[in-house]
């Protein structure tokens, strides 16, 4: 389904019946990421999947899309069909976007899961690396895509997942430079959340792959015990989705 927003078309998909369920995609990616695990999820949900601005069929608003920008994006579409509140689950980039909707809409959220993703800004040498990948997208976005979605698996993996590899690479060929760039700079200057996600009275879970080499575990799993978040180890790096498939399925499966 598409909407307008901000004067630009977004995509979402609704399916299923019962407590409302969003599933938000991360970096490079978008809500086909979430296929598998639809059939599923929507026998006891309203499943909910929407295009983050600038991926998949969701055009971009501008030169920055923040993570406040995308939290109205997904209230918006909540609103469009007549959903209250819904439970969000957040990979990687999904998850920043998630707490910003938990903080700017805390009677719409019923709860979180961060998904390979942490409530943690950008620490200062990795806002140095998101201007130099900006200037690297700017010039050989095919050499950025290649290298950043295969350094997205743990190493042991990367030969054993070498036709999603290929896909997701595909898939973020398609992407526009404007909104792969828009997504780096809204995450470079994204708020630290520690304190909200500590604070948050609902329903917070933190899963982490053990051998993430975007996300390091130890820094993780420490952030989870002291926002008191529910936390799960999956073995495996920063695609839980695809490393941890069954996992990850059995697990979305049981969210209220």
């Amino acid at each position: 389904m598409h909407l307008n927003f901000k004067e630009s078309n977004i995509f979402f998909t609704k399916q299923g019946k019962g407590s409302a369920l969003v599933l938000l995609h991360g970096f490079l990616e978008n809500s086909s990421m979430w296929d598998f695990f639809l059939p599923k999820l929507e026998k006891n949900n309203t499943v909910i999947t929407i295009d983050l601005l600038g991926h998949g069929q969701s055009e971009s608003v501008g030169y920055i899309h923040t993570m406040e920008l995308m939290a109205e994006q997904v209230k918006t579409v909540l609103e469009q069909e007549q959903i209250e509140s819904a439970f969000l689950i957040g990979h990687s980039l999904g998850g920043y976007v998630a707490l910003a909707f938990a903080e700017r809409y805390p009677e719409n959220c019923n709860g979180i899961v961060l998904l390979n993703s942490t409530p943690k800004e950008d620490s200062p040498e990795r806002k140095i690396n998101r201007d130099r990948t900006v200037a690297l997208v700017k010039k050989h976005k095919e050499a950025f895509l290649s290298m950043a979605i295969t350094n997205l698996f743990a190493e042991e993996n990367r030969e054993k997942f070498v036709t999603a590899i290929q896909e997701m690479k595909q898939t973020a060929m398609e992407m526009p430079v404007q909104g792969i760039i828009a997504a780096l700079e809204g995450m470079k200057i994204r708020k630290d959340r520690t304190l909200l996600l500590k604070k948050f009275s609902k329903p917070k879970i933190i899963i982490a792959g053990t051998k993430d080499p975007i996300m390091p575990f130890d820094e993780v799993k420490n952030l989870a015990i002291y926002c008191k978040c529910n936390f799960y180890a999956l073995d495996g790096g920063h695609m839980s989705t695809i490393e941890n498939r069954i996992e990850m399925l059995n697990f979305m499966y049981f969210i209220e």
